[in-house]
């Protein structure tokens, strides 16, 4: 992470159809006997209870001869989003550029695909669902905590919640942002798109469910009213899209 110091750009990304291509906790399913879960496992998810959940998956996949390494053969075929790792070399690059991950996937999977795609050391920091493997090699998962103050993220992960209190911290250590730009798809990316400021880059993903509560939230000022959103509201599809917004800022 940077030096204490003023006037740096920092980079949030989602992971799961944000820095890659794929949903990774959805990919690997294809992992089950016959290339889907069975009807009893699909039951057992809950709105509120993704955590749960997955953690139930890697129990199954585990009983039915799931081995570590097929689980990471399987990550490794997932793709970056294309024009990531352009966007990336050329922001770590200028030196004046943080990056950090908040997902509600989990550590074990990140850790993996940035490794993978050899881009684990341009990432400064990642806030996840820690996950690791038991002595039997079954993935185990925890969430990153528990809140109940925030109804527009899950009950194990508030992104914008994360981000504020990473702001804070950086606060404390004399770095300051200049430029905070939110790259995002979903539905748990509109809490974090809440806490930017006007000078601020909220980037919502075209074709996936953040760009259409935006809009949702244009029209009808739910499930927030529109003056929350105090960023610019910038659309954007592959990871060049993104690098062209920051060399306009230059």
């Amino acid at each position: 992470m940077a030096a204490p110091t003023t006037g740096r750009l920092l980079l949030v990304f989602d992971f799961d159809h944000s820095l890659i291509d794929e949903n990774s906790d959805t990919y690997i399913c294809k992992l089950a006997p016959g290339g889907t879960l069975p009807d009893e496992i699909k039951e057992l998810y809950k709105e509120d209870g993704w955590t749960e959940y997955m953690a139930e998956i890697f129990k199954f996949l585990h009983s039915n001869g799931c081995t570590k390494e097929t689980l990471f053969s399987c990550l490794s075929e997932i793709p970056l989003t294309e024009g990531m790792k352009e966007l990336l070399s050329y922001t770590k690059a200028t030196e004046n550029c943080d990056h950090i991950i908040i997902s509600d996937a989990n550590s074990v999977f990140i850790e993996h695909i940035l490794k993978h795609h050899d881009i684990f050391n341009m990432i400064d920091q990642v806030f996840t669902n820690p996950a690791h493997f038991n002595q039997d090699d079954c993935l185990e998962l925890q969430p990153y905590h528990f809140q109940d103050w925030c109804t527009l993220s899950t009950k194990n992960l508030c992104k914008g919640h994360i981000l504020k209190t990473f702001l804070t911290d950086q606060t404390d250590r004399g770095v300051f942002y200049r430029h905070i730009i939110y790259v995002g798809d979903g539905h748990n990316d509109l809490c974090p798109g809440l806490a930017l400021r006007p000078e601020d880059t909220f980037m919502p993903r075209l074709g996936f469910t953040l760009i259409k509560l935006i809009e949702k939230i244009r029209k009808k000022n739910k499930p927030v009213k529109l003056s929350e959103l105090q960023a610019s509201i910038v659309p954007w599809q592959t990871g060049l899209d993104i690098l062209a917004h920051i060399k306009a800022l230059e």
